[in-house]
């Protein structure tokens, strides 16, 4: 998918259903106390026969009723709300309903802001800048087991090692991400192929690709993305607060 990154894990989402022809039909909730912006995100999403807005709420006590009531299989998800704010309505649902994905859009693509929300369990976090058919594919892609990151969050992930000494980080399994792993998954956030990353560390491709290998071991993950992702919640990558 171009612009968005993505780690695709095939399963079918948990609610859809199907129609008379036998297509999935995909159900989302959306989630913003603008209702301009979610009657543009509706207009968007409802020009495609395989997916099917269910609802809409203005705030994340709404949010979390319509999620019970509703069944979605993507929850589309503001971050800054009155009341109940998006975070603390993603880690709710995610709490009562496991089997429903959280995709957050949002004009905010701080560090704090986007290891919160995924801590909380959201499958993806996109800015409000991204395209109609950018959003299109970012619902399939998390109904359908993967993680998304918005092109713009996806430049900025870098690791904390950016500003300070790269040292070896320490894992909850015991594992260690070593210095020369942590460095070639920064250049991996940063949105470089391996060919880039083996010319910018002075390695060849084939130690790349074995690198990848140690860290997605590691991880438990088995893509850059979720590799990624799983930094983030981490801790140990980070936003560049650089501009």
């Amino acid at each position: 998918m171009p612009g968005v990154k993505l780690l695709v894990m095939m399963s079918t989402p948990a609610f859809a259903e199907r129609d008379s022809m036998g297509t999935l039909i995909l159900k989302v909730l959306l989630v913003d106390d603008h209702p301009l912006i979610r009657q543009a995100v509706r207009s968007i999403l409802e020009k495609e026969k395989d997916i099917n807005v269910v609802g809409e709420a203005g705030n994340g006590e709404q949010a979390i009723e319509l999620t019970g009531k509703l069944s979605p299989d993507v929850v589309m998800m503001d971050f800054s709300m009155p009341g109940m704010n998006g975070l603390e309505a993603t880690r709710r649902i995610k709490a009562q309903f496991p089997k429903v994905s959280v995709l957050v859009l949002t004009v905010l693509d701080d560090d704090q802001s986007i290891r919160d929300i995924m801590q909380a369990g959201a499958s993806g976090y996109l800015v409000k800048s991204v395209f109609g058919q950018e959003i299109v594919q970012a619902v399939r892609a998390v109904a359908a087991g993967a993680m998304v990151l918005s092109p713009a969050i996806g430049k900025k992930l870098i690791s904390q090692a950016s500003r300070h000494p790269l040292k070896p980080v320490k894992l909850d399994s015991g594992e260690k991400l070593s210095v020369r792993e942590l460095e070639v998954l920064r250049l991996a956030a940063t949105g470089m192929a391996n060919k880039e990353i083996a010319l910018t560390m002075g390695l060849n491709i084939r130690t790349v690709k074995g690198h990848f290998a140690d860290i997605f071991a590691k991880l438990g993950v088995s893509s850059r993305t979720e590799a990624v992702i799983t930094g983030v919640r981490i801790g140990f990558l980070s936003v560049d607060d650089s501009r």
